[in-house]
């Protein structure tokens, strides 16, 4: 594929706040995501303290979030294939469905008290294969809602939902464990997940004649190849994937499991108001990027942006990791999550802005193969590193190669330093 050709220059209407909410459709489905999103946080807080209580078992927890992120690694392509190739709310109302059931299996589970370790296994790896088979169908989808112009707002608005969520998630999963116990909370937590498969029936459904064809049927290895030498030509797609990957796969989040010692090294040595805003620093930024960058229509997305943005978080969690005071900790904690989610849903708009409408559903695939399947690969850089050399040490010297790894992918790619176009 040639490289991108440049679209002719076209005045640039002022960026407007939070405008793709002014769209009812990616309204509902961003109130529908961020509860779906809470409910996945809720099964998280009550099934890994169950797990925990029953087996403290290390390599079962530490199962749990391998097969969280490796499913993304395997299979985000096939996913992507699929929302290529069928109806996105259809995928989306089947990876709730899959959730739904996990949790009714945890609360049959619990009820009779018949839990074993391969129990969970199975458990946790539905649970892992539902949000691989959920993402590249919801952005296919809500692209189809705002359309490219409006594009980044809703990536970034569909990040602050997930990230509403996640904050959420821990603290009513921990009350409904006080309130009616595990069983019953888990029960419970499959109505979250109701409201979004249920409006999925009567959301809008883009025309056939205004999509690209679709093929039907599962895409051969050959296509995957082909699809990557496809992208190969499209040098602003590779950059924002390959800036999505060397970010997740080095650093990642990786750090986030590691925080009771960074709040050990702090002298916390409980579970304290201190700890637990350590614990939440992160998420509490990135919705602050969210509700900032929106409610200005700031940072508009651009290739260049997008290295700045990603160069800056690498220094902001390097700083922390050799902070010796929690304050000053706590602040560059907060700046990398508004950082974070800054330059990886600008990263991920112009990805999906810039590929071709035919194999979208798959650039998006791949796309998520970098930014959430190599997360698994920051996970063991960061324990093994941990063992070795500390975590501090690890995580400093960590950015500090992710950001010559940044600087070197920007120079290597000259062709991807244009401004791109606006969507279709």
């Amino acid at each position: 594929m040639a490289n991108n050709p440049e679209p002719a220059a076209e005045p640039e209407e002022a960026p407007k706040s939070f405008i793709a909410l002014r769209h009812p459709a990616a309204r509902m489905y961003l109130i529908g995501a961020a509860l779906a999103m809470m409910a996945d946080n809720i099964e998280h807080v009550i099934s890994y303290w169950i797990l925990y209580e029953k087996f403290q078992s290390p390599m079962l927890q530490g199962f749990a979030i391998f097969s969280h992120w490796v499913p993304f690694l395997l299979f985000s392509f096939w996913a992507g294939g699929l929302a290529d190739r069928f109806d996105p709310r259809k995928l989306i109302q089947i990876g709730m469905v899959l959730f739904m059931l996990v949790s009714l299996g945890w609360g049959v589970l619990f009820w009779l008290d018949i839990m074993e370790e391969w129990h969970a296994v199975v458990l946790l790896s539905v649970h892992g294969f539902a949000g691989v088979l959920w993402s590249p169908a919801a952005q296919l989808f809500i692209h189809s809602v705002v359309g490219g112009k409006q594009l980044q707002s809703a990536i970034r608005t569909m990040a602050s939902s997930r990230t509403l969520g996640i904050l959420f998630g821990p603290a009513v999963g921990g009350g409904m464990m006080i309130a009616f116990g595990p069983t019953v909370g888990i029960l419970l937590n499959v109505l979250f997940y109701l409201p979004l498969a249920i409006w999925l029936f009567y959301a809008p459904k883009k025309e056939e004649s205004e999509e690209a064809p679709r093929r039907r049927g599962l895409g051969s290895f050959t296509e995957v190849k082909q699809t990557i030498r496809d992208l190969t030509g499209n040098h602003i797609v590779l950059s924002m994937t390959l800036l999505a990957g060397v970010t997740s796969m080095i650093v990642g989040n990786a750090f986030q499991g590691q925080m009771p010692k960074f709040a050990l090294d702090f002298g916390h040595k409980d579970g304290t108001v201190l700890y637990s805003m350590l614990l939440a620093a992160n998420a509490a930024g990135a919705l602050t990027a969210g509700i900032v960058l929106e409610s200005g229509g700031f940072l508009q997305a651009r290739v260049k942006t997008a290295f700045v943005l990603a160069g800056l978080w690498c220094l902001s969690l390097g700083g922390f990791a050799l902070a010796g005071n929690y304050w000053i900790a706590l602040f560059l904690l907060m700046a990398a999550g508004f950082l974070n989610l800054a330059f990886s849903s600008m990263a991920r708009t112009l990805a999906q802005l810039n590929s071709p409408p035919e194999v979208r559903g798959r650039a998006i695939g791949l796309f998520n193969v970098s930014d959430l399947g190599l997360r698994s690969i920051s996970g063991v850089i960061m324990g093994g590193g941990g063992v070795m050399i500390g975590i501090h040490s690890t995580l400093a010297l960590t950015c500090v190669i992710l950001l010559i790894v940044i600087a070197a992918i920007f120079v290597r790619m000259p062709n991807a330093r244009a401004t791109p176009g606006a969507a279709e």
